[in-house]
């Protein structure tokens, strides 16, 4: 037996730039299958405006499969929506009810200024890479496998670190809009492995010093981060970070 579709009204914050005032509108999503994604119930709810002459919703998105993150919406008051550990295109509108009223609206952050809609810059994420968050290694040819020996437990956690795909949830989560944990894990990735060893105090200093640059707040454990984190990266990342922060500080004499 077909699933009945559902009746939402959907509360959507409208914004044409970044200097615009925005303000939150008010739409009709009808007839939606329970088994469509959260996406393609506002594709729908688009192709209806563009019948009627009006603005499509502006949201961003690109593999539709959970790895790129691009898909940033806080959907009622929570990043990425109310499942656990999934972007918003892997959000079904099951996890709603015939009448609900869902509220729409883009990260919230000093650091992710508003392009239009839904749609904000996350490049500041991309500055803390280019800061340092790499190895500067000639890798010549793939290596053997064992060429490296690297502890399981070492490969477990930098591979842990390096399951962030940098969708800024953790900056939306937060109350103080702070990039912690992105960083954390961006560290750590590399902090615990050998070809990250050399240059890892001039890593740390230098992606936590752009952080703070681009006006991100602090930490102060609230753990919003880890709750809203759709693949599951864990607080202690931070308190990596930190401890490579101060082993890369002078020692006084």
């Amino acid at each position: 037996m077909a699933a009945t579709g559902m009746n939402l009204i959907l509360h959507v914050w409208r914004q044409k730039g970044p200097n615009d005032k925005g303000r939150l509108e008010q739409y009709e999503a009808k007839n939606v299958s329970p088994d469509s994604s959260f996406l393609e119930m506002l594709d729908e709810v688009n192709e209806d405006l563009i019948k009627k002459g009006q603005e499509p919703i502006e949201f961003d998105h690109d593999c539709r499969e959970g790895i790129c993150g691009m898909c940033s919406q806080v959907i009622n008051g929570i990043p990425h929506g109310p499942d656990k550990l999934v972007t918003t295109c892997q959000l079904h509108m099951r996890k709603f009810k015939d009448g609900d009223q869902i509220y729409i609206e883009p990260w919230r952050a000093k650091a992710f200024p508003i392009i239009k809609d839904l749609v904000v810059d996350r490049a500041a994420l991309d500055r803390i890479i280019q800061a340092y968050g790499y190895t500067s290694a000639h890798t010549g040819g793939v290596a053997d496998g064992n060429a490296i020996l690297v502890p399981k437990t070492d490969a477990d956690v930098a591979m842990d670190a390096a399951e962030c795909i940098g969708c800024g949830a953790c900056v939306a989560g937060c109350p103080n809009a702070s990039a912690m944990l992105f960083t954390g894990a961006k560290v750590a990735q590399m902090a615990v492995l050998p070809q990250g060893q050399a240059e890892a105090a001039r890593r740390v200093k230098e992606m936590v010093k752009q952080m703070d640059a681009e006006g991100f707040g602090n930490c102060t454990n609230h753990f919003e981060c880890n709750a809203s984190c759709p693949k599951g990266v864990k607080i202690p990342f931070i308190a990596r970070m930190n401890r490579e922060l101060i082993k890369s500080l002078p020692t006084a004499e």
